[in-house]
């Protein structure tokens, strides 16, 4: 019998989407709807050296989880999780607000509310990374324990203060856009530049898809694992100044509440796998801009605010 000639047609190519498509083609639709909801919403107005609109008033209620998801990017990546951030910013919000009213000068203030952040991460990374505590249990300890850490700090009261120069970093403006808008891009320059210039973000992607091998291959496991919990403290540290300079006060039982679920999905919607491995700091802001997005919508809409 002839034997049948072998089949030199190539494999049909599946399509994939480009890098980023989905996440960007979901904040588009996003914004679309909004804009049938409202129909002046793309209308951006200059007044007092400052920008106005829908679009900016996005951005600028985004900057808090954009922050939370940029540290929990990191933690995520490496197979971890950090409950503990909403927690987190109301202590450095109270230390904030606490520190003002005693009278502290601003960087005194700035760098104590950015140490709390730090000292938080660095209790979570040593609970996870030393003490070989699974990563939920041991930043639930802080989540529900720094709560009661900042009514310590607050004496149990919600702390108001009259502050202009500090106010700045929650009401403000620079270069025609809100303040947590500068602080949140800024931070997002840095720690792509720290994760992606240098070989830390190698690294971490190394611990999150296998930590035993990259123990193996001489990576110092525990000190990223650590690393990752003390970076995303100090951005929930940034996102409770920038929340507390706007209310100019601290309320230690809902600044921060229930965020770490919306940094979580911004991570998620940014295309992060809550296994570890690959990561992506620009996509998870997206995703912020996303759930900020459908906030809005639903708020112009005329829902109520408990619809969020």
């Amino acid at each position: 019998m002839p034997q049948s000639l072998p089949d030199t047609t190539p494999p049909k190519r599946r399509f994939r989407w480009p890098t980023g498509m989905p996440q960007l083609a979901a904040l588009l639709l996003v914004l679309l709807v909004d804009s049938l909801v409202a129909p002046h919403f793309w209308q951006v107005v200059l007044q007092d050296g400052r920008l106005f609109g829908s679009p900016i008033d996005i951005l600028n209620r985004a900057a808090p989880v954009a922050l939370l998801a940029i540290g929990m990017t990191l933690v995520i990546a490496t197979g971890g999780i950090d409950l503990s951030v909403g927690a987190v910013m109301a202590i450095a919000g109270a230390t904030t607000a606490a520190m003002t009213v005693a009278g502290f000068s601003l960087p005194i203030v700035l760098l104590s509310a950015l140490g709390t952040g730090i000292l938080a991460g660095l209790w979570n990374g040593i609970l996870v990374a030393i003490l070989k505590i699974q990563p939920f249990v041991a930043t639930l300890i802080l989540m529900v324990a720094g709560r009661g850490v900042a009514q310590l700090i607050t004496s149990g009261q919600i702390i108001t203060f009259n502050s202009p120069d500090l106010s700045w970093f929650g009401s403000g403006s620079l270069l025609f856009l809100p303040t947590p808008v500068i602080i949140a891009v800024l931070t997002l320059i840095l720690f792509w530049l720290l994760t992606r210039k240098t070989a830390l973000g190698m690294f971490i992607e190394a611990v999150g898809i296998n930590i035993r091998a990259a123990k193996n291959a001489g990576v110092n496991t525990r000190i990223i694992v650590m690393l990752t919990y003390v970076l995303s403290g100090l951005c929930a540290a940034i996102a409770g100044i920038i929340v507390a300079a706007d209310i100019r006060g601290a309320d230690a039982n809902n600044a921060g509440l229930w965020l770490e679920l919306d940094a979580i999905l911004a991570v998620v919607i940014g295309g992060g796998s809550l296994m570890g491995g690959r990561f992506n700091l620009l996509f998870s802001v997206v995703g912020a801009l996303i759930i900020q997005g459908m906030n809005t919508g639903i708020l112009l809409s005329g829902f109520p605010p408990e619809m969020n």
